[in-house]
């Protein structure tokens, strides 16, 4: 296994032990001997994240404001203060902002269908498909884009992809309107009529991760004893590390760190919440932080352990619900989210949701800088992914589906320049820019995604019409 002797050890490498199952990082030990480790073939790693219910700066008086998208295109635009997307800036290089694009598949199509938008924008958001209204069974929608890049590269890896939430969307049965709480539960479909669960408990992820246990008597048992999956795995590390040189020995140890850190983590929450101590989130799994932002902090890391180890390269992650109520008291507001997002058109309620708003959008920095700093070859994984976040909603205050926010975030192994503000014509749907995203990540016979009318250029820099 000695990078030195010329042994290669192989990419898809497992410390398995007692049910544990660890798979390991990128080490030069990997690469076989004489080929540099830029020559080696991969596929861009992509995470879609799904910021619900719009943003402030996409109501008339929010977007003169700058509140979300930039006064100019191209390279020199500048991101206010009080714009939304502020805390992004130390990640300029790996930015691309793409305005003025439409989710008209989210929109009504009959009169039944009006005042039902909390009951399909989820749905649509990957799909860029009308969901059918319906409460029973013969759901209907589209095939969400992370899952189309799955079935085509994503069948290598342990996981095609993985799926993850923050609220509490296990809501069986009809929801108002006459739609089917399918369409608020799931971004992400592998086929118009099955969406895919999502993983909210940060417990479940690590085990699916790391095979903590060959059954669910064994995970109990492990818990409760306070092992760590490290220590059923112990003897294969000093065995491979043996075999490591000193560059990979000090990048396994680090990563086995990182898996020890989250898994504490874990434990003191679940600890914690079980504590008998009165929850922020009663009916939350004992795994589930009460806090939002720690909360997203875990499942960034688990999404980064994920995509390091290539268990998977292709993650979806939905970061609330339309409808929410919750507080966020560390944004500045003491206003709840659905409420605060029906301003009015009151310019001091719009920046009050503005502060949510920015607030949420604060969680990614943390996610991208795990990303920047972990290297996978000679390059991070920042550099070698793609993260699509937006939203199918604009307006939340009148529930509106044009000019909605869309930013791209990465270099996506040399697709995105970044630094880019891209303003798409009047009338152009995000599924174009989606449809291009998928040319560029190996899809090239794709002639159409969802209501797409061609595909938009992701690297212009002036507004751009297909």
């Amino acid at each position: 296994m000695s990078f030195i002797t010329g042994k290669q050890l192989p990419r898809r490498t497992f410390l398995r032990g007692a049910g544990a199952t660890v798979a390991l990082p990128f080490l030069e030990a990997m690469v076989p001997a004489g080929r540099a480790m830029a020559k080696t073939p991969e596929r861009t790693r992509l995470v879609c994240i799904e910021e619900v219910h719009g943003l402030a700066g996409c109501n008339d008086w929010g977007a003169k404001q700058l509140l979300y998208a930039p006064a100019t295109t191209g390279r020199d635009f500048q991101l206010t203060n009080e714009n939304a997307l502020k805390s992004l800036e130390p990640y300029r290089d790996h930015l691309t902002i793409i305005s003025n694009t439409d989710v008209r598949m989210a929109e009504a199509f009959s009169l039944p269908e009006i005042g039902g938008d909390h009951f399909r924008s989820s749905a649509v958001f990957l799909t860029q498909s009308h969901p059918k209204q319906t409460q029973g069974s013969d759901i209907w929608c589209g095939t969400s884009m992370d899952q189309l890049y799955a079935q085509k590269f994503g069948q290598s890896t342990p996981l095609p992809s993985m799926q993850f939430c923050i609220e509490n969307l296990d809501q069986a049965g009809g929801c108002t309107y006459n739609y089917s709480c399918a369409y608020t539960d799931s971004i992400s479909w592998a086929s118009p009529n099955d969406p895919l669960p999502m993983i909210r408990d940060p417990r479940v992820a690590f085990d699916m991760l790391f095979g903590s246990g060959s059954s669910k008597e064994d995970r109990a048992e492990r818990r409760q004893s306070r092992r760590s999956i490290l220590d059923w795995i112990a003897g294969q590390v000093t065995d491979v590390r043996n075999e490591l040189g000193a560059g990979d020995r000090n990048r396994l140890d680090k990563y086995l760190d990182h898996v020890r850190e989250i898994e504490r983590r874990i434990q003191a929450i679940e600890a914690r919440n079980t504590s008998g101590e009165a929850r922020e989130l009663p009916g939350a799994p004992a795994g589930v932080p009460d806090s939002f932002s720690e909360h997203m902090k875990l499942l960034f890391d688990l999404q980064v352990l994920a995509l390091q180890a290539d268990m998977t390269r292709i993650i979806s992650f939905k970061t609330g619900r339309d409808s929410q109520n919750r507080v966020f008291p560390e944004s500045g507001s003491d206003q709840p989210f659905h409420p605060a997002s029906h301003h009015g058109n009151r310019e001091d309620r719009i920046m009050e949701f503005n502060k949510i708003c920015k607030y949420r959008v604060s969680m990614l920095p943390y996610f991208l800088e795990k990303l920047k700093t972990t290297m996978d070859g000679e390059a991070s994984l920042l550099d070698k992914s793609v993260v699509l976040w937006g939203s199918p909603m604009a307006d939340a205050n009148v529930h509106n589906h044009r000019r909605c926010p869309l930013v791209l975030l990465g270099k996506g192994n040399g697709m995105l320049a970044g630094n880019t503000h891209i303003k798409a014509a009047d009338g152009t749907p995000m599924a174009n820019a989606m449809l291009s995203l998928l040319k560029h990540l190996g899809l090239e016979d794709m002639q159409s995604f969802g209501d797409s009318t061609g595909a938009l250029s992701l690297t212009q820099s002036a507004i751009t019409v297909a």
